[in-house]
């Protein structure tokens, strides 16, 4: 129901964007990107309206202004830019424009004839309106372009001119009369993240299996001392599971065997020891002068570590006995372990969200994280965030953000569509997805057109593989599908990681048929990797992360256009970054060769239908003249089953090439 109040205000404030459940939760942002805002801004009948979008860091008390500009059918839109960290907020204010609506209403009579003495006598009384808004040489201005409208002796048609002249309606325009203005009643968040949230290429090993000498544990010095073999491949973050004391009791074996073996090493993620817990470190990896060594070592190269952040015990774990309330307990008394019928995880303990001392718990939660805040690590992958409250995480990641506004988080959640969403919502950074399982042309298209209605919330980060995720495509693809896959989780999204060396030295065997888990998983075992193997991928990786790394097109998840081809197994697509065009093509079949021609959206490529241009393999640097729309492409399963064209429509014909088509 109208408030009294609210009575002269005639602007509606609607379908507001970028927001997220109506600015329940915020919006997110590179820093030093321009956040575009727009929305439709209207009033009843034909009056012009104006308005302006206002935007502030939220720890700041004043708002700065920038008037949105029309887009035509009571649409408007403006862009800020943040210039630092943390959580900005939004709101738009709007009210009616009583001198463009004058001008547009005497242009009218004027044209068709009339006598417009009445309506000039108005005009001049709504510049003089103006005229005591302002200030100092404006008010002057305004004062003296009223009295000129107001002069009869003038001319008609030299009023009407001067008064609808661009210099005028720009001066009064500059004093507008907002007291009856329409303020939005939401302020709209923003989260505005550094560079790594948005753009970041992840390597994820185990150090326990970096040794050189076989059947050796690893330990950090092992990692730093092949630190360049992942800086060489182009990666920027180097993610390590768990490097925490592991339990004893209920220790798996290799293969998930249900009995370990004397020296059987367990699972990194059943945390929790007799040597402490989350804010330890396993002995046997190294102390913490190495881990720092580790962390400095890579930070050299360009590389930030990420740790891993899983909330839950084993039966060892200090805090079992310390705080058995903190976990969920069996009708007999015992305490729950983990299970996902018929599997159960007796070596793993979940923390009760529905404890009756929940301060106690978050706060001991978020003590692991300040922890390993102050040793220097600012990303972390946490692990099935989806099996914590909610609210939980609403609250710790708000904690984190106002205390340290550089952390980074990814949520390592392959569940439901919704639940994943939710968690984008409370504040992950960065999210796992299924494009793992999306194969086909037809399926990938349709994952990108669906995550780009949540690109300003939701940020996906694209894993081939994982410890837990050996695909039935990468079981039976063999070279070429590990390269494909690679390419088109590269090109696709911004954010995209690897679990090497399994990745790059085509880790294939499953335990068991039907099953997506590696056989000798390095979850249970350790192994011994030849990183020097002449068929690794290595190679292939790096070229496509030098193609990220040097062009912006690949470091945003701007929508990427599709474009046909006539062959279902070939797909097609550009992204576009200002001047940088990228373009890639992708064989789906890693077992034949494939060849089609591709139908080309050259204006979505920023080029004309009869411009001739030069498209650059940047994995095989062949060079190669194409013109017009329709152009043909053979992708070879033995070769490299993909093109990541770099697009140059200026290049010379003298330049080289290695064939014109």
């Amino acid at each position: 129901m109208a408030k009294l109040r609210d009575l002269h205000r005639r602007v509606v404030i609607e379908s507001v964007f970028p927001e997220v459940d109506a600015g329940r939760f915020p919006a997110k942002s590179p820093l030093g990107d321009p956040v575009e805002v727009t929305a439709d801004v209207f009033a009843d009948g034909h009056e012009t309206v104006a308005c302006v979008l206002r935007h502030r860091r939220t720890s700041t008390r004043g708002w700065s202004e920038e008037p949105m500009e029309s887009l035509g059918n009571d649409r408007w839109t403006a862009t800020f830019t943040p210039d630092q960290l943390g959580v900005w907020e939004f709101e738009i204010e709007g009210w009616v424009d009583h001198f463009a609506t004058w001008v547009a209403g005497i242009e009218k009579k004027f044209d068709a004839g009339l006598d417009v003495a009445v309506e000039l006598s108005a005009g001049q009384h709504l510049v003089e309106q103006a005229a005591s808004r302002a200030k100092g040489k404006a008010s002057k201005d305004l004062t003296t372009l009223a009295a000129r409208l107001g002069d009869s002796s003038v001319t008609q048609e030299e009023r009407v001119t001067l008064a609808t002249a661009e210099e005028a309606i720009a001066l009064v325009g500059s004093y507008p009369d907002r007291s009856r203005a329409t303020r939005s009643e939401t302020r709209w968040p923003v989260v505005v993240d550094r560079e790594k949230a948005v753009f970041s290429t992840w390597y994820e090993l185990f150090p326990r299996s970096w040794s050189k000498k076989d059947g050796e544990h690893g330990t950090f010095a092992d990692v730093e001392a092949r630190l360049d073999y992942v800086a060489g491949m182009g990666f920027d973050v180097l993610y390590l599971p768990p490097i925490h004391p592991i339990g004893t009791t209920k220790r798996k074996g290799p293969n998930n065997a249900l009995v370990a073996g004397e020296g059987d090493p367990g699972v990194p993620w059943a945390i929790g020891s007799e040597l402490g817990g989350h804010t330890e470190l396993e002995p046997q990896l190294g102390t913490i002068e190495d881990f720092r060594s580790l962390r400095d070592a890579a930070e050299a190269r360009g590389i930030e570590l990420a740790m891993d952040i899983a909330f839950q015990c084993s039966p060892d774990h200090p805090w079992v006995t310390e705080h058995p309330e903190w976990f969920r307990h069996r009708a007999d008394g015992t305490i729950q372990y983990a299970e996902n019928p018929p599997k159960k995880y007796e070596d793993i303990y979940p923390l009760d969200f529905e404890t009756g001392d929940p301060e106690g718990l978050w706060r001991a939660l978020k003590g692991i994280f300040d922890h390993w805040i102050g040793e220097g690590i600012r990303i972390f992958r946490v692990d099935n965030p989806h099996t914590k409250a909610f609210g939980f995480w609403e609250w710790l990641i708000g904690e984190i953000r106002d205390e340290h506004p550089d952390v980074v988080l990814l949520a390592e959640a392959f569940t439901r569509p919704a639940v994943m969403r939710r968690l984008a919502k409370v504040g992950f950074n960065q999210s796992y997805t299924y494009f793992a399982w999306r194969n086909t042309p037809h399926e990938l298209v349709q994952y990108m057109h669906d995550l780009e209605e949540i690109a300003h919330y939701f940020r996906p980060a694209f894993w081939p593989n994982t410890p837990d995720i050996l695909t039935e495509t990468l079981q039976t693809g063999g070279r070429a599908a590990f390269i494909a896959r690679y390419v088109l989780a590269a090109t696709l999204a911004p954010v995209c990681g690897i679990y090497g060396p399994a990745y790059e030295l085509m880790e294939s065997k499953p335990v068991r048929p039907g099953s997506e888990e590696y056989l000798h998983s390095e979850k249970y075992q350790l192994r011994s990797w030849d990183l020097d193997r002449e068929d690794s991928l290595a190679p292939v990786i790096a070229q496509v992360n030098r193609a990220r790394n040097g062009h912006p097109a690949l470091q945003r998840l701007d929508r990427p256009i599709f474009h046909p081809t006539d062959n279902d197994l070939l797909l097609c697509y550009s992204k576009r970054r200002r001047d940088d065009v990228v373009l890639v093509v992708v064989s789906t079949d890693p077992h034949h060769t494939q060849s089609g021609w591709v139908n080309l959206d050259l204006a979505g490529l920023g080029m004309s239908p009869d411009q001739g241009f030069m498209v650059h393999d940047l994995l095989t640097d062949r060079r190669y003249m194409w013109n017009g729309p329709g152009n043909f492409v053979r992708l070879d399963p033995d070769g490299i089953p993909a093109h990541l064209f770099a697009v140059r429509p200026n290049a010379r014909t003298e330049e080289g090439f290695d064939y014109f088509v």
